[in-house]
């Protein structure tokens, strides 16, 4: 399986980094290597010294496709949840500086926690709340209306690119209100009054 997160997602989160807001998706890669072992606690890495929390609801795709047709998107996924984006911004904008790509920042181990996935059908028709606590206060809330491109944009734009196959992850973007992660930060993560993930940073 493999992990696509689309970037600047929602306007406000583009603008508290200083990144323009974006004509069409924003999307890169990670590895199988990045998802967070359930029960386990998110290590730091000890190349970063500003390691950043983003909140996202995430899709999983329920069989293959490719060239997907918009209209026809909603046909490729069932499951959605809530995970963790880390991002080691030290590094990333040091790789912005010099025009390289992001993956050092993105990729690396363990910097992919999923939530448990519910069936998306519940939420058919409706906006989607979702929303971070560390140590028991809220750090980030989302709803799914503010995203500049929906879950069926989205998988019609990737899908030019990369065939989607059943089982593949979708981050689909983070709303405003990221922040540092620190030692023994603990993560609690919701949509709506369901709690889909838990986990301490180390």
């Amino acid at each position: 399986m493999k992990i696509v997160c689309i970037g600047r997602n929602y306007a406000d989160h583009a603008r508290e980094l200083n990144n323009p807001v974006p004509s069409k998706p924003v999307f890169f890669m990670k590895p199988d290597t990045a998802l967070l072992h359930p029960h386990n606690p998110f290590f730091l890495p000890e190349f970063s010294n500003d390691v950043h929390y983003e909140t996202e609801l995430v899709i999983k795709i329920s069989k293959h496709g490719k060239h997907i047709a918009e209209k026809f998107a909603y046909k490729y996924y069932e499951e959605i949840t809530v995970g963790i984006d880390f991002t080691a911004r030290d590094l990333q904008n040091e790789c912005k500086d010099k025009g390289l790509p992001w993956e050092i920042a993105k990729a690396f181990d363990q910097s992919a926690p999923v939530g448990d996935f519910i069936p998306i059908d519940q939420f058919k028709g409706r906006e989607i709340l979702f929303g971070l606590k560390i140590n028991g206060e809220w750090r980030q809330n989302g709803n799914s209306k503010d995203m500049i491109f929906s879950f069926d944009r989205i998988i019609s734009y990737v899908s030019q690119f990369i065939t989607l196959r059943k089982g593949d992850y979708i981050f689909t973007g983070t709303p405003a209100g990221v922040g540092k992660t620190m030692p023994d930060d603990e993560f609690e993560l919701f949509i709506e009054n369901q709690k889909l993930l838990v986990f301490r940073a180390k």
